[in-house]
Order: structure tokens, then sequence, then C-alpha cells
């Protein structure tokens, strides 16, 4: 149930796909796009709506493409509405929705569990907060009233140790943000830019105000706010109006309305004077950031400043990409883009500058490239590619019945109109020019508050004030309900997966499709028998810089050249790797195909790997590793692979991450071009298709571009012979001084089969570490509080099966945790195995769940791959249900306790040595500190 926090990561998303080069060049003949008309007509999402007379707003969209419905209530309070003192409030309530009601006691979770709920969660921003479920249509009762009994019942199930317990959740969701790199800028951004308006604090609020909460506080917070006549009601899927209404007044009729949430005085701030404020934090690189307050969603000159913002830097070929990353090579990442809140909202400039570049000289040229835009305005296209880009992405992102409901919510609540979101796509389409241009000389020639982050020590961090262990919440009487049992569910019927279809392409590629035509897309993955372990020995990284470089040039096109044909398509052009596989993937209106598939065999067969365009994303890269050796899990990801696979089989590979950087710093382009040609190939290619449109067309598109295609040269090999030699158990201490959360991942290599069907232990760890109500979380987040959420689960490699568990804790509770977890997995391996109530919801809700498994084409994209890697069936998933069905609760005890041993763990811990090491040696371990710096190129020592 997480806060939205912004900008902390975007330097690290921007530099996961580095942008790309100099001049435009001509491209190659190819499919003329489908007009823009054309894609925004095929952006339908009618609905109906009704108010009760509670004042209760519900919407209602019918989609029978899965037998399912997605409910989504919003409310019309956010941070915004906290008043001086009570800062997190709104995000803390929202965790105390989730601890059960007067009528519906214990965990929210559990019942939803049961009737195989999916997208199951809830989230706080600075206008709203929204609750959100998707279930099978006969247990719609069931959710709807779990959903009106914490909106009418909820105040006699707050009790102390409730919120004691959430307040230490919410406090460990705030440090785990914190504790990633950039992760306090928000606070200053906010602060500085808003001052002390409704925006002017983050929504996770101060660790003081989370402090200072009291029950009388919180039940007063839901008596303002949490009326039906503050809230809507969006419904979407396997339902009409007619079927809902009923169901609807009959459990949210009885509920009285509230107070009428006023909304806050908002006025758009103007600085006097332009500021610039300086902050440390362990990063390997400056990022700065330009940011101004400009007005809300509903503003007139609102789309224009979004398009805009999109032209300065949110295209993959923006002004800001072209110039400071492409050409002049100042920064590793540019960025810009407006964000609009209910009542105001930001627009933000942000640039990760290339190591040893002079900040000043990037500021200079900030000013000069923002300047010339609003003098001289964006161009037709650049526009038209902007809006063709929207249409796309809202296309594609209204797949699934949860997005269709909440986008009809957000439009009801913020603009009175469900169908808001149509309207701003079309106002888009139509956007000049002229009027981008002048809403940005409005609202960007005023005063800018900059933020500079540079390399250094923090300051000290604030934390919670200690308190005294809370009563626990299970020991609090609840008045008894009057609302009777939860509602029945009937018969869920199983599902039939997508019927899927092989064929081959002329150059023998092979082709696995399914159909589904309810939304007019595309999408497709070529998926290589590669991965990280196809890294040349001694060589690590070069599997990574090869893809960086894929699309940043071909024989024919430059970067900026393919970035445009990208957005004039409305296409997606993806690369990634696993430890076994290389995907390269296209997403992209059907209307599009020819085009889409044109560009995308382009930049899969004919890279060019231009030694500018080389050596320029090998300073990207670089800047890339050094941010994993400053973030958490990039550290634990280095540190756990030595330790777990040992030197002998290629997975010892992926300790390397992104790669070493002083190899990375030497690969040669020749070294590039060899790999490509090794790996990225027909023969060792299968592509997977999910498209409205029929096989033959599919193929036919396909033929055309990739039918010719032949190998050269030998193809690459990978030699798995030796098996994985795990190290003794041991605690490996990643130093990272002043982190406020430590982040601890224990693991195995178990002797599970990885040719085998795993169903049954992947089930049985459902319990232990595989949901939000296993027994690992339950313990650490709930019972304990000591954490935001913590995990366990069977990592399913080609040729191995380890285990791990994943768990960022407070810093003074390190030791305990691991305490904890140790206790935990014993327990379920010996005297505590799967209970009947667990048994029984894990069956129930794993068959029920498989109703809404399959809602968009990347959830059928990525079952038809793993059937294919795991050599099952393409109908396997027809018959899971039979499968879940006969299990018992010996036959998933057995499984793990055949697969586990905590004895064997190894375990490793990132965090601040001097807090943590004490409470480690008591462990009975023996603990091995290592810094940061020696993960860069080598993993510890594994064989011992």
């Amino acid at each position: 149930m997480p806060s939205i926090r912004l900008l902390c990561t975007t330097a690290l998303v921007a530099l996961a796909a580095p942008a790309l080069p100099a001049a435009a060049q001509q491209a190659p003949a190819a499919t003329a796009p489908a007009p823009l008309a054309t894609l925004v007509d095929q952006v339908k999402l009618p609905y109906e709506q009704f108010t009760l007379a509670n004042g209760l707003r519900v919407i209602v969209h019918t989609d029978r493409k899965a037998p399912v419905v997605a409910l989504s209530v919003w409310y019309d309070v956010g941070s915004k509405h906290e008043p001086a003192g009570r800062t997190g409030f709104a995000h803390l309530f929202e965790h105390l929705m989730f601890n059960g009601s007067q009528n519906a006691p214990g965990d929210f979770f559990e019942p939803l569990k049961q009737v195989g709920a999916t997208d199951l969660n809830g989230t706080t921003y600075y206008d709203r907060t929204n609750y959100f479920e998707t279930v099978p249509k006969p247990a719609l009762e069931r959710a709807l009233f779990l959903e009106s009994d914490r909106m009418g019942w909820l105040t006699p199930a707050i009790t102390q140790g409730v919120l004691d317990e959430q307040r230490g959740v919410v406090q460990n969701e705030k440090r785990q943000g914190d504790n990633q790199p950039y992760g306090l800028v928000e606070y200053t951004l906010v602060e500085g830019l808003f001052g002390d308006s409704p925006y002017g604090h983050s929504v996770i609020g101060s660790m003081a105000d989370l402090d200072r909460a009291s029950v009388d506080d919180v039940k007063g917070w839901f008596r303002e706010h949490y009326g039906p006549n503050n809230a809507v009601l969006s419904l979407s899927g396997d339902i009409d109006a007619a079927e809902a209404r009923p169901l609807v007044e009959k459990y949210f009729g009885r509920i009285a309305r509230g107070p009428q949430s006023a909304l806050p005085k908002v006025t758009i701030p103007t600085l006097p004077a332009a500021k610039t404020v300086v902050l440390k934090d362990r990063v390997p690189a400056i990022q700065i950031t330009r940011n101004w307050a400009i007005p809300g969603l509903n503003d007139p000159d609102a789309a224009a400043l979004d398009v805009f913002g999109q032209v300065l830097g949110g295209l993959a070929s923006s002004r800001l990409a072209n110039a400071l990353v492409r050409e002049e090579k100042l920064a590793v990442s540019a960025y810009a883009y407006a964000e609009t809140f209910s009542q105001a909202g930001t627009f933000t400039i942000g640039v990760t500058l290339k190591p040893g570049v002079d900040p000043a000289v990037v500021d200079k040229r900030i000013d000069a490239i923002l300047a010339d835009l609003i003098a001289k305005g964006p161009t037709a296209d650049e526009v038209q590619r902007v809006a063709t880009t929207n249409v796309s992405a809202t296309i594609k992102g209204l797949q699934s019945a949860r997005a269709q409901a909440a986008t009809l919510a957000e439009g009801l609540l913020y603009s009175n109109d469900p169908g808001f979101f149509r309207k701003r796509l079309e106002e888009v389409a139509k956007m000049t020019p002229a009027k981008a241009r002048a809403a940005a000389a409005k609202w960007l020639t005023r005063p800018a508050f900059t933020i500079r982050v540079e390399p250094g020590d923090r300051e000290a961090y604030q934390e919670a004030a200690a308190v005294a262990p809370a009563k626990p919440a299970a020991e609090e009487a609840i008045p008894k309900g009057d609302r009777g049992p939860l509602p029945d569910v009937g018969p869920i019927r199983d599902i039939r997966f997508p019927t899927v279809e092989r064929t081959r392409l002329a150059s023998g590629v092979e082709l696995i499709y399914a159909r589904q035509t309810a939304v007019p897309v595309t999408r497709m993955v070529l998926s290589f028998d590669a991965g990280a372990t196809a890294d040349p020995d001694g060589r690590p990284g070069t599997q990574n810089l090869t893809l960086s470089l894929m699309d940043e040039g071909t024989t024919s096109r430059n970067s900026i050249a393919i970035a445009e044909a990208k957005e004039r398509l409305g296409a997606e052009i993806d690369g990634g790797s696993s430890a076994d596989r290389t995907y390269l993937s296209l997403g992209v209106p059907s209307a599009n195909l020819g085009g889409g598939v044109e560009l995308f065999a382009d930049i899969v067969r004919h890279p060019a790997f231009a030694p500018a365009e080389v050596e320029r994303l090998r300073a990207t890269t670089l800047t890339a590793i050094q941010f994993e050796l400053s973030s958490p899990s990039g550290l634990a990801g280095r540190a756990l692979p030595g330790l777990l696979y040992g030197t002998a089989t290629p997975y010892a590979k992926l300790a390397n991450g992104s790669g070493d950087p002083a190899v990375v710093a030497k690969l040669s382009r020749d070294e590039l071009v060899a790999f490509h040609r090794a790996w990225i190939r027909p023969d060792k290619a299968k592509v997977f298709v999910v498209s409205d449109l029929p096989l033959a067309q599919v193929k036919a598109a396909l033929d055309a571009r990739f039918g010719d295609w032949k190998g050269e040269g030998a193809a690459g090999v990978k030699a798995f012979a030796n098996k994985p030699q795990q190290a003794s158990p041991r605690i490996v201490l990643v130093d990272r001084p002043n982190s406020p959360q430590s982040l601890i991942v224990a693991a195995q290599m178990t002797p599970l089969d990885p040719a085998g069907d795993l169903l049954v232990p992947v089930t049985a760890n459902q319990v232990l570490g595989g949901g939000f109500l296993s027994r690992i979380n339950m313990d650490l987040r709930e019972a304990r509080h000591w954490s935001y959420g913590a995990s366990g689960g069977f990592n399913w490699l080609e040729h191995a099966v380890p285990y791990a568990v994943n768990a960022p804790v407070q810093a003074d509770r390190t030791g305990d945790s691991i305490k904890s977890i140790r206790d935990d997995v014993r327990g379920f391996l010996t005297t505590s195995g799967i209970t009947p109530a667990e048994l029984a919801r894990e069956i129930a809700g794993s068959t029920r769940e498989l109703a809404g498994r399959f809602e968009t084409a990347n959830a059928v994209l990525g079952a038809m791959q793993q059937n294919d890697i795991r050599h099952r069936p393409d109908d396997y998933y027809d018959s899971i249900a039979q499968k879940y069905r006969a299990m018992t609760a010996a036959q998933l005890d057995a499984a793990a306790r055949g697969a586990l041993d905590v004895d064997r763990f190894v375990w490793v811990v990132v965090g601040d040595a001097a807090k943590v090491r004490p409470q480690l040696d008591s462990l009975g371990l023996p603990v091995e500190v290592i810094s940061a710096a020696s993960l860069a190129g080598k993993s510890p020592p594994a064989t011992k």
C-alpha cells in the first residue's frame, strides 16, 4: 500500500534505458503510420452512472472479456487535506483500512484471497485515497460487503494495537523509500516549491507527526472524510448498471452521509526569485532538477504544458535528450514532464550529469534549451508524435478491468466527468505548437526552484521516537456487528487459456501465437537462448552494453531516426534479459503492425554499433553500474551469487550485475558485434505474439521482415556441466553507512529439478513467503512492524532452482529480523506445517484467481513464454485448477521440507555496519564485513 514517490527514481529509470545519438538521418521507406484520428477512435470506454441517496457516486463499465469485476473506490481525501501537525495521516489511514472492520474483523486480504482476488491494494496521493481489487464475478457480493463495511463500520475496529502496528509499517515504508539514492529529494521539492500550502508536504509525512497520531485522531479523520458522499465507486468488467445498482444499494445504501470534504484553498505560488538548494547524498552522479509550480488538471493550460514537457524531455527524441545526452554528451539522462494534481501541479526538468562535467555548464545549457523552445515553439511533427505516443499508451493501458475502473473514477472525482480522459486525449490530439508554446511562456518563464544533488554524506536521518510495545491488536475486543456473515461465493468456473498456435517463419524461427481481440494492440517478444550467462568468460557486461546499443542506431537509421519512427508509430521497442534469456520486444497498435515490425527488424538485425555511440553508452553504463553500487538491492544482487553458485557455473556471472566496470571500460566494438552475431540470431530465437489480428496476418508481417534472416558464423554456447557449489552458511555484511534500513537477503540452492513441474513446492511457499498473507510477511510486517514487506520464493532458472528471502527491515532490528526469519522457516519445515485453514485459502485462492489472471496481452504473453521454457503444454493452465484441488497439506509440507533447509541458508545484509555488526555476532554464524566498492568487479569468496 505505497505512497507514490516520483522524483527519487526518475534518474535511475532513465539510466536503465539510455538516450540516443546525433542528428536524424533519412530512414528507409516503411509502411506509413495509421492516421492519428484512427487511433483516437479506437479509445472507447462507455459507462453508465448513478448516485445513491447518501451521495455515493457509482460508475459502471461493461467488459465481458473475462468473468471478473474490478472494484475501485476513490475517496476525496489525500495529503493536501492534512492540517499542520498531521502530515502522513491520509496514508496512515489507508493502511488502517486493511486491518478489518466491525463486521469483517481481521486482515482485509484474508477473505479476498480466499475468493481469488487479484490487483488488490490501495494507494494514497495528494488529492485522493483509493482502494481496489478485481474478483471473479461470483465473488462480487463479498467484495461489495467488505468495501462497504470499511466505509461504514470501520471505527470500532481501530484499536491502539492496530494503530501502533500500522504506524510501524508506514514508518518502515518511509525508511525504505528514503534509503534509496536521491530518496530525500521529494521532501525538499514540495516544501521549497509549495511552502505551507496544502501541497507543501510529502504524502508519507514526517516521522514526528506519525509518532503523534492517536486513536482519537485517526477516528476523527475517518468521520471527517470517509462518508459515501465523499466517495466514488467504479465497477468494470462482467457487469452492467442494471445488475450493479441493486447490489450497490444493498451493501452501501445504509451508510449515512458524512461531512462533505471541502477543497482546501490553493493558489499557484510564484517564487520571488530563482532559488537553488544543494543536497548531499550517496550517489555517483550529480543530478539537477529545475522545478516550477503550475496549475492543476482542469486548468486550460494543463494539456498544453503536458505536450510541451514531452517535447522538451519526455519523448525518446526530446530536445533535452538530443542536446545534452546525444550531441554534447554532458549528461547520461535528461527528462522533463508536467505532473498535474487536482488543484496544482509541478513542471520538472531533470538531468543526471556525466561524471566529471561541470554543473554550471549544464545549468546554462538547460536554460538555453528551454528558452529556445519557448521562443520558437515545438514543431508540428513533434506535437503529432506526442499525441500518437499518448494515444497508443492509452489503448495499451486500458486492457485490464482495474485500469478501466480507475480511469473512470479519477475523471469523476477530479473533473466531475468519468470521460475526462477521452476529452484530454482529444485535446492533446488537436494541440497546436502555438498553444503549447504560449502555455510554457506563461508558466515556465517564472523563477525556478532548482535542486542539485551532489555526491557526499547525507545529513543525520530523522528517526521515529522509541515507543513501548503496544498491546497486541488481537487482545482488544471489537464490538460484534449486526450485518451478518460474509456473503457466500457461487461456483467459479475453471478458465480456458487462449488457444495457442505454433508455426514457423520462413527463416525457421518458431512463432508461438495467441489471439486476444478485446484491444487493437499487437505485442511480441523475440526470446533468445542467451541471457546474462551468455557473457563471454572474463567479459561481464558484454550482453548489457550490446543490448543498450541496439536501438541507438542501425546501418540505415541513427538513434534519432529510430526514436522518431517509434513515436510516429506509437510503438514500444525494448530489450532486457534474465539469467538465461535475452529479450527484444515490440508493442504497437495493430493498425501500425507493418511499420512496427519493419522498425523492429531493423533494430534486431542491423545494429550499427557506431564507435561514437559505443563510447557514449559505455559512459552511461559505467554510471549505471555505480548506481547499482549505491543502492541496497544492487549491492545485494552482486554479493549473493558468489555465495549461492560458486565460481564454476555460468550463474556465477550474475554477481557482476550490469557489468564489471573495469571490463566495460575496455570492451571493444568488435566484441559487441561478435556477441550480437553469436546470440541474437534466428537459430537462438523464438517469437511469441499476442494480437487481435489473425495468425496469417501476423505471420505475413513477420515473414516480410524476418523471413530471410540467417545466422552468421558459429552460434554461442553456454557450458552448464558444473553444478552450483553453495558456500557454507555465513553472513556477508555490505557496509552502507547511515542507512536507516538494512536489506536482508537469505538464500539456499535447492535440490529441485528445474526440468520438473514445481507447482507443489511453489504452492507450499505461498504459505511461507509467497504472498501478503505469508508467514514471513505477516510476522515481520504485521506482527512486529519491523518491515514494510518481506517475502520468499523460488528463482526458477533453467539449470538451477535457488530459494531466497528478501526483507528490508529497520536498522535497529536487523539481528532480531534474522532470528525471526530463521524461526519462521524452521517452524514451517518442522512442527508448524501448513494448517487446514492455510491449505483451504491457498487452494481456493489459486484456483479462483485464474479467472482474472490473463486479462491482458502481457499476462498471456508471459504465460506462453513460461510454458515454453518449462517444457509444459500450451494448454497447461486449462488443467491447473484440478492439480491445485488434488493437493494435500501433507504433500505440500513434504515438498517444502524436501526443498528447504534453513541451516544451509547464506545471508547477505546491506546496511550500516557500525549499527548492524553488533546485532549479528550473537547469531552463531561467521560474519564477514565488506565494502560496497569491493563488489564492483567480483563477488565475495564463495567456495570455502
